[in-house]
């Protein structure tokens, strides 16, 4: 603990940029590394999952997403929601160069009502691909659309805010229960952010599938500058890890999955935080290079177009590749933003380990 004058102590953090990975004392060949998740019933090639973003996530995007072996979640909230065609809106959105312009234009065009028969047709798109089916949702919008998702048939159900917890205290809108919402739910959820030990046990205790650590979005809100809220990501994930395991001792063996989301920018940084105990990451900024992605080389998350308190910018990135290419190689860029399976399959085995489980034992030193 450190002293922060005379009435406050904390705790030192680590972000992912902090720390190192040690190889062991074997390498393996990478036919003998094998980076197959399973969560609930369903299984996928490797442990990433697409952040629920307009600026990544389309249905088409989503299908690509399931096609490679990994999970593409749609945002239910976002512009494919809202509109019939969302294409000239997208275009439009691409060329505004100035922030405040943009800003109050997203605002605009977001204020727009969600409709539930577009949930309900971009689910069945999607499923209709014959590829895993996720689509999400924010804690404020899940109990009046909760209903609609699970009729149109996903496989998960992902409730995803800056921070999300198990009790909402408020006196004007009724909260969600969210382990009543969880049991009477048919399908698995997996709910977040959250980055203590504490949150993460309270929200497994509800019932949930999967938790997701972190704030999201990492290079698309500025969460840090206008809440002052902000946890490193390599303490954040260890410490949830570690409610995983108590849980599944108080539990008698229920098995939580961690995934890490947010500050997950490049390859490195999936290796490193499923060596800090994830089972999978959430990934959005990588996939905004890409050349399907409907922003268009703009990134962006849910707090840019806050209609009372935005706090996030759209981000611009150089395209480097196809959806394909950026997931699964190959690379042709030498800074871990082409190829994120690759890497992390050539990291276990430069480490030594066979899959995804062993890895989370690596050594790791603070840099």
């Amino acid at each position: 603990m450190y002293d922060i004058g005379r009435s406050k102590r904390a705790t030192k953090a680590f972000a992912f940029d902090d720390i190192a990975i040690v190889p062991s004392r074997r390498t393996r060949g990478l036919d003998q590394v094998n980076l197959g998740w399973k969560i609930d019933a369903v299984s996928f090639d490797f442990p990433i999952v697409a952040a629920p973003m307009d600026s990544v996530m389309s249905p088409a995007t989503a299908i690509e997403m399931g096609r490679l072996g990994g999970l593409g979640v749609l945002n239910l909230e976002g512009l494919w929601t809202r509109y019939e065609d969302p294409q000239p809106i997208f275009d439009e959105l691409a060329g505004i160069e100035d922030q405040v312009t943009a800003t109050r234009r997203m605002q605009e065009v977001y204020a727009e009502p969600i409709k539930a028969e577009l949930i309900t047709e971009r689910m069945r798109e999607i499923r209709a691909a014959d590829v895993p089916v996720a689509g999400s949702l924010s804690p404020q919008n899940t109990q009046e659309f909760a209903s609609v998702v699970e009729q149109a048939g996903v496989d998960f159900f992902v409730i995803r805010g800056t921070t999300v917890s198990a009790e909402h205290v408020s006196d004007v809108a009724e909260p969600l229960n969210l382990k009543k919402f969880i049991y009477d739910l048919e399908v698995p959820v997996i709910v977040g952010g959250c980055a203590t030990y504490q949150t993460a046990l309270h929200l497994m205790r509800a019932g949930a599938a999967g938790v997701l650590v972190g704030f999201g979005g990492g290079a698309a809100h500025t969460t840090r500058d206008v809440l002052g809220i902000e946890v490193p990501m390599a303490s954040a994930v260890a410490d949830v890890a570690e409610a995983r395991r108590d849980y599944m001792d108080e539990s008698g063996g229920r098995y939580v999955h961690v995934i890490a989301d947010g500050s997950v920018g490049r390859s490195g940084d999936i290796a490193k935080a499923i060596a800090c105990g994830a089972d999978a990451v959430m990934v959005g900024a990588p996939l905004a290079r890409a050349t399907e992605a409907p922003g268009q080389g703009w990134h962006w998350g849910a707090e840019a177009w806050h209609s009372e308190l935005p706090r996030g910018e759209r981000v611009r990135f150089q395209t480097v590749g196809s959806f394909s290419e950026v997931v699964v190689g190959p690379s042709r860029i030498p800074d871990g933003t082409m190829n994120l399976v690759g890497a992390l399959k050539r990291s276990l085995a430069s480490c030594g380990y066979s899959d995804v489980k062993e890895f989370q034992r690596i050594e790791l030193v603070i840099r």
